[in-house]
């Protein structure tokens, strides 16, 4: 049921609600007036299209994340120095959510190529790996589906076809050294964000876009006076 009116992509979503923020108009513009949202995808991302969905006016608005629900407080001294993981409430979500964790999407269901519902499941995790809870699945009412989930590696085809070489987690494999950064094990390609690195903030791929600058530069001129 991807293909159903009214399943779309967060980025889809919030851009155009920035433009109209602006003082732009749209037509056709993906709206959440009287509608039973549903957003699948717990980060950053997920929550914006929350609060965005709140502000339309929607009838109803539910949250999926496929992992467990965190711990209110982490455990500092164990996770220290590293970004530790435990129940995170925006404002977005104060304004009203239904939080749904350890919850994955099996179909989205339709009428007339309209989403009316989706069909979803418990799911339980163990050594890693995710498995379905038998007799867990129930339906919700969904108008609107917005897909805020992050993504695990590139398209592989694409690095394939320049003969690319990928890291362990399928992404593309460059180093980040002064002398040769961001070069890949073919001439002439160069990775950096996303695509480097994996999934990761937009101020990681502005970092590394400027990086990747000028280690082109310094690859073509033989020297580079763009900033690091």
């Amino acid at each position: 049921g991807r293909e159903l009116d009214g399943v779309h992509f967060a980025m889809e979503f919030l851009p155009q609600q920035n433009k109209v923020n602006a003082g732009g108009k749209l037509k056709g513009q993906i709206r959440a007036d009287g509608k039973h949202v549903v957003v699948i995808g717990g980060g950053d991302t997920g929550s914006d299209c929350v609060g965005t969905s709140n502000r339309h006016g929607a009838k109803s608005v539910t949250q999926f994340e496929l992992l467990p629900m965190p711990p209110e407080h982490e455990n500092k001294p164990l996770v220290w120095p590293y970004w530790p993981i435990k129940l995170r409430t925006s404002s977005s979500h104060e304004e009203g959510c239904e939080r749904e964790f350890a919850i994955a999407t099996k179909e989205f269901i339709g009428e007339k190529g309209k989403l009316t519902a989706l069909k979803s499941v418990r799911v339980e995790w163990a050594n890693g790996k995710m498995t379905e809870v038998p007799g867990s699945e129930k339906i919700i009412p969904a108008d609107l589906v917005l897909l805020a989930m992050g993504f695990v590696s590139p398209v592989a085809t694409i690095l394939e076809a320049f003969g690319v070489d990928k890291d362990a987690r399928g992404n593309a494999k460059a180093g980040t050294e002064a002398a040769g950064g961001y070069k890949t094990n073919v001439d002439k390609v160069f990775a950096a964000g996303d695509m480097r690195r994996g999934q990761s903030l937009v101020v990681w791929a502005i970092r590394e876009g400027r990086q990747a600058a000028r280690a082109v530069d310094e690859y073509l001129m033989g020297a580079s006076e763009l900033p690091r």
